[in-house]
């Protein structure tokens, strides 16, 4: 075992440092219009996302992932139907845009805005329904900005993270811990991004909070939260940097009263995506990470102490032939409380836990660093015309606790009464199909 964990850190060390180094951050920029259903400039389109991960440790959960976490089970994580207009890149006068989407799926326990739809069917339903965008775009023309100003408001996915809700976008059917544990999901409110020079955009946005709406079941405190940060666009595109923070107090008021105000404590989620495109066949990304709450940490005289969590992650993906794409991913991840790291086995655990309601069985992780190596193939078979793509994905994960402690294959021990971790690693095997059309 000792040799197992040399060979794996050496293999996360090397592919963490090769993608980490020639990299940077950022969201890619905008692609070509797909093909696909349209009415005028508006995009119609649907995407099916289903998949299994196997883990031979046979537990029911995958600590370290959400999607995924149901183990030997299979899923059907997304059918998602939508409608875009998106504005024009080269747009110099006034332009609009909106985009709508929804599905059905298990993907929706974890992705919920909270009062909208998130207890809309049995709790015993894995596969719920959910609004992940309803969000307008405007585009001005701002005569002392280069480029003018784009506005969004409404529902639309957190711009925070390499790794997006929507699966055609991501390398691999299983997240990361980044995208797992340390960003939002989604906003509620307006964010304004200041094209101020042909590099250079600005971002300032404000919402009610990470996964949150309006009202009693909506809102679990009575703060607003905001976005702030910077992006690049340098050589002619291949090089993008994205860096933003998500700030405001995020735990709810319900779980902290009577004691403590929710409202006094901050959450900051501060992410830096850098991607390289190297040369038309390899793609170098590399993100990092810090999320901290004020409340989280471990209370020492009735005072709450901070928590913090650290992440580095980075991808290569590389274009074998115009259908197979090879992709990797390490990441290290460090959760020093135990406050960012979970799982929940009841379907509803996820928005119990953000409202501060009963829960039916989440489960707390002990603090730990983690290590983690995916390594992955894309598929991309020649389709009928009706089809935009057809994905198939397998890949192979190896997650470790870099300090020794066990994290992973929680059991109930019946002679005591208690859960206890067995194990410091974790090996899944998983793959998904990703239909679009």
């Amino acid at each position: 075992m000792r040799n197992f964990h040399s060979t794996f850190w050496a293999c996360l060390t090397a592919v963490t440092c090769l993608t980490a180094a020639g990299t940077a951050m950022a969201q890619t920029a905008p692609a070509a219009p797909p093909p696909g259903y349209w009415i005028g400039d508006i995009h119609l389109y649907g995407q099916i996302q289903g998949g299994i991960t196997y883990n031979p440790a046979s537990p029911k959960l995958n600590i370290g992932h959400s999607f995924t976490d149901r183990a030997n089970t299979p899923l059907l994580n997304q059918v998602l139907l939508g409608a875009e207009k998106k504005l024009d890149p080269k747009a110099t006068g006034f332009d609009w845009g909106f985009k709508l989407a929804a599905f059905h799926g298990s993907d929706a326990r974890y992705t919920h805005y909270l009062g909208f739809l998130d207890q809309d069917i049995p709790k015993q339903q894995r596969n719920q329904i959910d609004v992940t965008d309803a969000s307008l775009s405007l585009h001005i023309p701002v005569s002392i900005f280069e480029g003018g100003l784009d506005l969004k408001a409404g529902l639309y996915a957190t711009p925070l993270g390499a790794e997006l809700i929507d699966p055609a976008t991501n390398p691999f059917y299983s997240h990361s811990y980044i995208f797992n544990y340390a960003l939002p999901f989604k906003h509620t409110g307006a964010i304004a991004t200041v094209h101020a020079t042909g590099f250079l955009d600005l971002y300032l946005g404000v919402d009610t909070g990470t996964n949150t709406t309006f009202g009693s079941q909506g809102e679990n405190n009575k703060s607003v939260a905001g976005i702030l940060g910077v992006g690049l666009n340098l050589m002619g595109g291949d090089l993008t940097v994205l860096a933003l923070s998500h700030f405001g107090p995020e735990n709810a008021q319900r779980a902290l009263a009577p004691v403590f105000n929710a409202n006094n404590y901050m959450r900051y989620f501060n992410d830096i995506v850098v991607v390289w495109k190297a040369t038309d066949k390899l793609t170098l990304t590399a993100e990092g990470t810090w999320a901290m709450d004020e409340f989280g940490g471990i209370a020492t005289k009735g005072k709450p102490a901070p928590a913090n969590a650290f992440g580095l992650a980075g991808y290569g993906s590389y274009a074998l032939t115009d259908t197979i794409t090879l992709n990797a991913r390490a990441e290290l991840f460090r959760d020093d409380n135990g406050f960012f790291v979970g799982a929940f086995p009841g379907n509803y655990d996820p928005v119990y836990a953000q409202k501060g309601s009963p829960l039916s069985g989440a489960i707390g992780v002990p603090a730990a660093t983690y290590g983690s190596l995916t390594l992955g193939v894309t598929y991309k078979p020649g389709l009928p015309k009706a089809i935009t793509s057809l994905a198939i994905r397998p890949e192979f994960r190896v997650d470790q606790s870099l300090g020794g402690n066990n994290v992973f294959n929680r059991k109930f021990n019946k002679t005591t009464g208690t859960f206890t971790y067995r194990d410091t690693t974790s090996i899944t095997i998983g793959a998904d199909v990703v239909l679009t059309f």
